[in-house]
């Protein structure tokens, strides 16, 4: 099974860049993900994980 998908990716013109495309997606995601973790506020953090609880309070009033 492996020497049929190497003979065939290697028939495909410039299939080199394909990998190095996803690496670059990788990286710029994870890039921007820590610079985002990093440059978010603490309220703004905590304001979000008190969410789930703001819907549990709401459906207790409720019943």
């Amino acid at each position: 099974m492996l020497k049929f998908v190497k003979n065939y990716m290697e028939s495909i013109d410039g299939v080199a860049t394909y990998p190095m495309i996803s690496l670059l997606i990788f990286f710029i995601f994870f890039t921007l993900l820590f610079w985002w973790v990093f440059t978010t506020s603490k309220e703004h953090i905590k304001e979000v994980s008190e969410i789930p609880l703001e819907k549990d309070n709401q459906q207790n009033i409720a019943k």
